[in-house]
């Protein structure tokens, strides 16, 4: 029998797939995304990365064992300390200065999705945070391996995205995330594994109105 994750990614694979061929996704791949679209998706992924950090840290705090609260706690510091460095930096390259790049309001898709990730781990169990988190880290990695396999576009800036997220340590990192998820949720309750697969459907919608509305700019 498959893990939960697996389950869960097979229940949006409409969806995942959707993301995979967006026009902004594939301008990436091809290098041919135009700037000001990625820019406006630079500015944003900040603004998420902020409330994506709370995130990690209620994670943390409901953590069921040192260990994972220790892991969680690690990528917490390295999203502050590294991921956001690195989206001032590309920033900074894009001529985007850092205080417009502090000025910078959430689009409504992005209100909408941190306010759904921080609520659900808010009043939900540490399973259901889980299945919140995953489209996010996962996608990612699946898009960015993805990217990575079709060759390295001439695009610097492009090429230099697909590595990030295409590299050993995320894909690591989301392995380990979906193991946790699988051994949390085995032989869960039919009703509960509907509860999850409904939150990470909405996850995964999320997912990809953030790559409309950066393609869109609204």
């Amino acid at each position: 029998m498959t893990g939960l994750s697996e389950r869960l990614r097979a229940a949006a694979e409409e969806i995942w797939h959707a993301q995979h061929d967006h026009p902004f996704v594939r301008g990436i791949g091809e290098g041919t995304l135009d700037g000001a679209r990625f820019r406006f998706w630079l500015r944003q992924d900040y603004l998420f990365l902020i409330e994506y950090a709370r995130l990690l840290a209620l994670a943390s705090a409901k953590a069921p064992d040192l260990d994972t609260m220790t892991r969680f706690a690690g990528l917490l510091h390295t999203t502050l300390h590294e991921e956001m460095a690195l989206h001032r930096s590309y920033s900074a390259d894009l001529g985007i200065a850092l205080p417009d790049l502090e000025r910078e309001r959430p689009a409504p898709t992005t209100r909408g999705y941190t306010d759904f990730l921080l609520r659900t781990a808010a009043i939900g169990d540490f399973v259901e945070l889980l299945s919140a988190l995953l489209p996010c880290m996962w996608g990612f990695n699946e898009i960015g391996l993805a990217l990575a396999e079709r060759g390295s576009p001439d695009h610097v800036g492009y090429a230099r995205w697909i590595e990030m997220y295409s590299s050993s340590d995320f894909t690591a990192l989301v392995d380990w995330l979906r193991e946790l998820t699988d051994r949390l949720g085995a032989g869960l309750p039919a009703a509960t594994e509907q509860r999850l697969r409904e939150t990470f459907l909405t996850s995964s919608r999320y997912e990809l109105a953030f790559w409309e509305t950066a393609w869109s700019r609204s």
